[in-house]
């Protein structure tokens, strides 16, 4: 034992000492939630402070890439709304189709729980809405109460601690996966603006080079890299949301591997005992040998590894912990102004709230019961119906995805910024709610 902590304290260096705390923290299932409360609460404080005219001037900010005429000029809320949440939706295209594979949707039975209570959760906070606000301008938002946040709710969960069953935030989870995939076809069909038949025709020439590459077996992130960056060009200048395309190239990053365990198990050890003889022996091995074997044993780890896994494993963090807080930063920010009581009986405001907060529970709550006492699903192991009401309140934590729509629908001017301060408004109550629910629905393990 003691030689081990000798080579761990040897290996250890003045920067791994100092990004200790920091790896902690990011391990944390709490962290992501944690830091998108943190960028929100900046973007609330700035956007209402005596600066509050250089918030609005740093996302106004144009920006253009590429050269001369071929350049793409953007604002920075643009850049951060059409480019980097094309990477958020790469990613849940990823967990989308790990779900449906080989997880909680891959068979009926396991996927009727989630995906009924996604659309309860989805249908009443959506009618609830359109109820309240009626016709106008603001009934464009109606899809703006059916989302969940992931990173919060989860966040929520986290804090809650282990008095939570394990089933509860595997259901959780895989609730919002469906949600997610509703609110990308939501998107798909009903924010698209003109549709360009040209760019449409050259995004479906890219779908099927990299579904052809996908056929061939080809598996270097580069490739599928370069062809998702022409897909989201062409789905950009197309006229439908260019983060579709994220999901698109989800669907086509191969998910098998080439390795079975056992063979993988087997090539290892045949590696790994083969240097060990030779370090044993009277002719150790050579640096070029030692290379040698670990760049097969990197080749053979990489063949036994599904693209799509390796993927989503190199993304989430970056979408965890740099995209979706730049994101919340970006758009969190609505002044508030005086009026405060006129603000929030406006009809946007309360269908939003009232959509989230009232709308998540009923919907979630009800279908879940539904397919539960109709024998179609039952409920996950240690989980009550006190669990899935206390998960349905934070349901109703619409946050990045909600603020999403909300720029779909709204595009700017006075409606978004109060469909905005709906969204911040339910996501508190709805995340506080369904905290104490769940704090006292279970007993510490």
């Amino acid at each position: 034992m003691s030689g081990h902590h000798s080579l761990v304290a040897e290996d250890s260096q003045p920067i791994d000492r100092l990004l200790a705390p920091f790896r902690e923290f990011t391990s944390s299932s709490a962290a992501s939630g944690i830091l998108l409360i943190g960028a929100a609460i900046i973007a609330l404080v700035w956007a209402n402070s005596p600066i509050a005219s250089s918030y609005a001037a740093l996302w106004e900010t144009r920006l253009a890439i590429g050269i001369g005429d071929a350049a793409l000029s953007k604002t920075l809320l643009q850049w951060i709304n059409d480019g980097l949440m094309a990477v958020f939706f790469l990613v849940v295209g990823l967990e989308i189709k790990r779900e449906v594979l080989v997880g909680e949707l891959a068979s009926v039975r396991r996927a009727a729980l989630p995906i009924a209570a996604a659309l309860g959760g989805a249908l009443v906070p959506a009618l609830l809405f359109v109820l309240i606000v009626g016709p106008g301008e603001g009934a464009r938002g109606w899809a703006v109460p059916m989302a969940t946040d992931i990173a919060f709710a989860l966040g929520v969960l986290a804090l809650v601690g282990d008095r939570i069953p394990i089933g509860l935030r595997v259901f959780m989870a895989a609730l919002a996966i469906v949600d997610d995939l509703l609110a990308v076809l939501i998107i798909g069909i009903f924010y698209t603006s003109e549709v360009s038949v040209g760019a449409l025709a050259a995004a479906g020439g890219f779908l099927a080079a990299l579904t052809i590459a996908n056929v061939l077996g080809v598996r270097r992130p580069v490739v599928y890299g370069v062809l998702g960056l022409g897909l989201w060009f062409a789905i950009l200048q197309s006229g439908v949301h260019a983060t579709v395309a994220g999901v698109l190239l989800a669907l086509t990053i191969p998910a098998r591997t080439r390795l079975d365990t056992a063979d993988f198990a087997a090539r290892a050890r045949t590696i790994v005992d083969h240097l060990l003889r030779r370090n044993d022996g009277d002719e150790p091995t050579t640096m070029e040998e030692h290379h040698d074997a670990l760049w097969e044993l990197e080749t053979i780890t990489e063949r036994a590894q599904a693209p799509m896994l390796r993927f989503e494993h190199a993304l989430q963090p970056v979408v965890a912990f740099v995209i979706v807080p730049i994101f919340a930063l970006a758009n969190a920010g609505v002044a508030l102004g005086g009026d405060l009581a006129g603000v929030l009986s406006d009809p946007v405001v309360l269908g939003v709230a009232v959509g989230l907060i009232v709308g998540k529970q009923v919907g979630i709550t009800v279908a879940a019961l539904l397919v539960v006492r109709a024998g179609f699903a039952s409920l996950p192991s240690g989980v009550t119906m006190q669990h899935i009401y206390g998960a349905a309140w934070l349901g109703g934590i619409g946050f990045t995805m909600s603020l999403f729509i909300s720029d779909l629908a709204f595009g700017g001017g006075p409606v978004l910024a109060l469909a905005k301060i709906g969204i911040l408004l339910a996501s508190v109550v709805a995340g506080i709610g369904g905290y104490v629910i769940l704090r006292f629905a279970t007993q510490p393990r």
